[in-house]
């Protein structure tokens, strides 16, 4: 079961600079759990305590995986996973002066 899984640009250290890798898995968990056999260190990154980590967003088919069943969500072959980080921030000085 082949799923593609998009990295982001900040993640890419940990799969070569590949923009995509494929891994399997058949559930969310499941996937991180290959990618970490090929891509050292990206599973850290992706989970903590079993769950999400707050600041990054996981996409299965456009999909956000939090209104799903999260880390446990189900995958199928050929389905397409995003991971992308998470942006906040802004300046507070812009806020006031606005």
């Amino acid at each position: 079961m082949a799923i593609e899984v998009r990295i982001p640009t900040i993640l890419r250290t940990y799969t070569d600079g590949q923009k995509s890798v494929e891994g399997t898995g058949a559930s969310v968990g499941e996937l991180f759990r290959d990618l970490e056999t090929r891509h050292t260190g990206i599973e850290e990154r992706l989970v903590d305590g079993g769950e999400l980590r707050r600041f990054v967003n996981v996409y299965l088919n456009d999909e956000d995986v939090r209104f799903l069943d999260g880390i446990s969500t189900e995958l199928k072959d050929g389905d397409n996973v995003t991971i992308l980080p998470a942006v906040a921030g802004g300046s507070a000085e812009a806020e006031t002066s606005a």
